[in-house]
């Protein structure tokens, strides 16, 4: 079972959970001042709301996947380790720039630029171990040219091949009847 998967069930039963004990206390309460039964049936389902907080925080954790990696990097996690390359990048920058201004000493910056260094290298690699972008258009556009029917270019005739002109209506060689797009 996935960790998707897991995570929605929780959420359907602790959800679930919290509108049965709201709705069972709203009718045990009836009778009762209506600011009464309000406050415990928000309670109750305050409750179910933190019981799915709960099973979304700690979802990560029970999959196995603690560091979020996945042989399949998908959009929303590329986009972020993408974003995070390019800031570990401009800490580099600004980090030797400072160095050159005489703000960071080289020690200081040794430490910290290796361990930059290092956490850039990371993030590449794993930006590397997942399909790239051109991979992924390849894969739809070989998809797509399979499926779609073949068609005639505009403007060519289907009966003797000559390239007429885009608005033509007939084959300027044989007379057939162009079809239109």
């Amino acid at each position: 079972m996935s960790s998707a998967t897991s995570t929605r069930q929780g959420f359907n039963i602790f959800l679930g959970a919290g509108l049965a004990l709201a709705l069972g206390a709203i009718g045990l309460l009836r009778g009762q001042n209506p600011a009464s039964v309000s406050i415990v049936a928000l309670t109750l389902l305050a409750a179910g709301l933190t019981g799915v907080a709960l099973i979304r925080v700690l979802a990560p954790f029970a999959s196995g996947d603690a560091h979020g990696a996945s042989p399949l990097i998908g959009g929303r996690r590329r986009a972020a380790l993408e974003r995070d390359k390019l800031l570990t990048l401009r800490s580099i920058k600004e980090l030797e720039f400072d160095r050159a201004m005489g703000k960071v000493s080289d020690v200081d910056f040794a430490e910290m630029a290796g361990r930059l260094r290092s956490k850039a290298a990371g993030l590449i690699q794993r930006l590397d171990a997942g399909s790239t972008y051109r991979e992924q258009i390849d894969r739809e556009l070989a998809r797509r040219v399979v499926s779609a029917p073949p068609a005639l270019a505009a403007g060519v005739c289907g009966g003797c091949g000559t390239a007429n002109d885009a608005d033509a209506r007939f084959c300027k060689q044989c007379g057939q009847g162009l079809a239109r797009a």
